[in-house]
């Protein structure tokens, strides 16, 4: 995760504004993709799907509600900028996926395209945001203080996290669609693993 130092020299606030509300309109619109095919994902988002689907409460106020006991991790961890810009980002991306059905819909897509798609959005989405000093909170958080005070690693803690997260889908949705959900992950993933260089980007 990004310093707070490294952030202010890197970007104006400006285009701080401008990458969290790109990130998180192409996180939302991944949202979108995933529910209109009933899909899940990993972290807290899949989590919250799952939540949405089991309960019939909307994503956004779920998402929003399992983010809060991170904040303070994040002040410890991280510093005041991160922790102001991932709740800005998570208060956005809970905002947009409120708004989103009320002006696009997916009538007609095949499971495994939202799949993908939703991953490529979701990768795109995420970097914009890691590369403007903010994330979308959740466990990545806590893997990291873990690795760094108990020598865990970061992850294998959040691939734990997202084995329960799948495990529940398969109380709410067919295994079918759960395999779909798993290559949208396993591309968000490829994304992020090859795109997320710190070494290889330079913000002028």
């Amino acid at each position: 995760m990004p310093s707070d130092s490294d952030t202010q020299q890197r970007h104006t606030l400006l285009e701080d504004i401008q990458g969290l509300l790109v990130g998180t309109l192409l996180v939302a619109l991944s949202v979108g993709l995933l529910k209109s095919a009933g899909l899940v994902t990993g972290q807290i988002a899949g989590l919250s799907l799952v939540g949405a689907y089991a309960t019939g409460i909307g994503f956004g106020p779920i998402f929003f509600t399992l983010n809060l006991p991170f904040y303070w991790l994040a002040v410890r961890r991280v510093g005041w900028a991160f922790t102001l810009k991932t709740f800005s980002a998570v208060a956005l991306l809970a905002t947009f996926t409120e708004l989103m059905p009320l002006v696009l819909s997916f009538d007609r897509i095949h499971p495994l395209a939202a799949a993908i798609l939703a991953g490529v959005t979701a990768g795109a989405g995420l970097l914009a945001l890691f590369r403007h000093g903010a994330s979308l909170g959740g466990v990545g958080i806590v893997a990291f203080w873990l690795q760094d005070t108990r020598g865990i690693r970061a992850g294998w803690v959040q691939l734990a996290f997202d084995a329960v997260v799948f495990a529940l889908a398969f109380a709410v949705i067919d295994p079918l669609t759960v395999l779909y959900s798993l290559v949208g992950a396993g591309v968000l993933n490829v994304i992020i693993a090859t795109n997320h260089r710190r070494d290889r980007y330079i913000a002028r």
